[in-house]
């Protein structure tokens, strides 16, 4: 008797649940990346074969600090880091950078578009400025290490 009644309450639709507005979820790649982020932590700052870049969302309020660590021999980055404070979405994001830039030639990262980030992790349109920060961070990480290279060459230089 209780089955019967629970299916007949059950498939019977009403008006609270028509205008029941569906849910939004999270891409499981998101998901994925948030639950398990891989390369968090960071490096020495002061170390001349790291570039860091920090970048921000002042309309979020999402922080993202990347780290690359460059082998100076062959201008390959060997490991990234990274630390983000924000949604699901900016940690995602931040998780991703860090896999791609891995291995690669600081040129090839250059070219990393946050539309590539956000068409991975499928991101909605609301929160395309996390792949955007993700973006902005691999190239002002690249930036820091090249002046911090510079710099090195130019004491070298003066020095010798």
């Amino acid at each position: 008797m209780l089955r019967v009644a629970a299916k007949r309450f059950l498939a019977t639709p009403t008006a609270s649940s028509a205008a029941r507005v569906p849910s939004r979820f999270y891409h499981e790649r998101v998901v994925d990346h948030y639950n398990n982020p891989r390369n968090v932590g960071s490096f020495d700052k002061s170390d001349p074969t790291v570039g860091t870049g920090l970048v921000g969302a002042p309309a979020c309020g999402d922080v993202m600090k990347l780290q690359i660590k460059v082998d100076e021999n062959t201008g390959k980055i060997v490991d990234a880091r990274f630390k983000t404070f924000g949604c699901g979405s900016a940690i995602a994001s931040s998780s991703v950078a860090t896999e791609w830039v891995k291995g690669k030639q600081m040129e090839e990262v250059l070219s990393i578009k946050n539309t590539e980030i956000a068409k991975h992790l499928s991101l909605p349109p609301v929160k395309l400025h996390c792949s955007m920060l993700a973006e902005d961070a691999i190239k002002a990480a690249v930036k820091d290490y090249e002046a911090k290279r510079a710099k090195t060459t130019t004491e070298k230089a003066v020095n010798a």
